[in-house]
């Protein structure tokens, strides 16, 4: 005779969500992620607005390559920090998530 399995139980999503330990996970990131995105358009923004009304980029930096060369490739570099960094925190993060579901 076959057996039935019972179907797993759904998770209650409005206790999860009045948790105190989920809302200091939201915080915290939160406090991360809004300051992050933040700099991270302010800093990809300046290069084309201080080329295209300013011509502070202009100056050669080293030899030929002018401060606008340097700028750009900057990005790339800062790029690749803020997925470093946001990779480490996700660590936290999804240890924090294991945390709530052990909870429930």
């Amino acid at each position: 005779m076959m057996q039935q399995t019972q179907p797993a139980k759904e998770p209650n999503y409005a206790r999860i969500a009045e948790s105190p330990k989920f809302k200091t996970l939201m915080a915290r990131k939160k406090s991360f992620l809004l300051p992050m995105s933040l700099f991270f358009f302010a800093y990809y923004f300046t290069l084309p607005l201080l080329t295209s009304y300013s011509t502070a980029l202009n100056q050669p930096a080293l030899g030929p390559v002018s401060w606008a060369w340097l700028f750009a490739f900057s990005q790339f570099i800062m790029t690749w920090a803020l997925c470093i960094l946001y990779s480490r925190k996700a660590r936290y993060y999804d240890a924090l998530v294991e945390e709530i579901k052990r909870e429930l």
